[in-house]
């Protein structure tokens, strides 16, 4: 299985427009993060996780030739804001894109890209195929994918394993029966915004704390805001198994 990080960042994330800190004016490529995202290659199958604003710049960067499913974690525009992106697969291969959203995501894109499910349809458009998810196992093609609920402040969203790996972000809590899901993960990807405590998502406190109940062989953090600071300076303060993710990132796991 190969990993490859799209994105790491937030809406909030690096640079800033107008700030003048020392991580959003860091001449370091760690420290410029694209909104946050994650292409999954497993067996001959492309997954990508979440199509936020810059999901065309992603792929372009990338050079992704192919989509086989388009997963989404919840309908923040920050997650979903590219989805129309999709329409240059859709003219090469011929094809429809499967997308992979739980029912009030479903209800969000229908409203956002209305356009794309209108009866009567203007030339051109994204086509996709969306597909319901619950809380439990699904498969694509012959490929398990394991949704785990997490709370993002009130908002139930999801988080993603697939084989040894395991994708969470945007999420302050998860419960002890969906934690059980995550054990035995060799790497997990968990966001970690800020050192400051924050409403909904985990800061670097609580993501290490999560890291260290799981277990994971690595771990790495995304969603990370410039208000961490620079990157080369908060990894210094990480356990060895710990690392931060960086846009284009690539892993492998065995």
């Amino acid at each position: 299985m190969k990993i490859t990080f799209l994105g790491t960042g937030t809406s909030q994330g690096v640079p800033v427009i107008g700030c003048k800190c020392e991580t959003c004016t860091s001449d370091d490529m760690h420290d410029k993060r694209l909104r946050s995202s994650i292409l999954i290659e497993v067996e001959h199958k492309i997954f990508v996780i979440d199509t936020g604003p810059d999901f065309r710049q992603q792929m372009l960067r990338e050079q992704v030739r192919d989509i086989t499913a388009i997963l989404f974690t919840h309908e923040h525009k920050d997650h979903i804001a590219g989805l129309d992106d999709i329409r240059a697969f859709n003219y090469i291969h011929k094809r429809a894109m499967e997308v992979y959203a739980d029912e009030r995501v479903e209800k969000a894109l229908r409203r956002e890209y209305a356009y794309v499910f209108a009866e009567d349809k203007y030339p051109g458009i994204p086509q996709m195929n969306v597909h319901t998810i619950e809380n439990k196992d699904f498969y694509i093609e012959d490929i398990k994918i394991t949704p785990i609920r997490l709370m993002h402040y009130k908002l139930p969203i999801f988080g993603f394993r697939i084989k040894d790996f395991t994708y969470l972000t945007d999420t302050n809590y998860i419960a002890p029966e969906e934690k059980e899901k995550i054990k035995g993960t060799k790497v997990l990807v968990v966001n970690a915004l800020r050192k400051k405590k924050h409403i909904s998502h985990f800061n670097l406190e609580e993501a290490l704390e999560l890291i260290a109940e799981i277990k994971p062989e690595r771990a790495y953090l995304t969603h990370v805001s410039h208000l961490m600071g620079k990157q080369a300076d908060v990894e210094k303060e990480l356990p060895q198994n710990v690392f931060f993710a960086y846009d284009g990132l690539m892993l492998e796991i065995y």
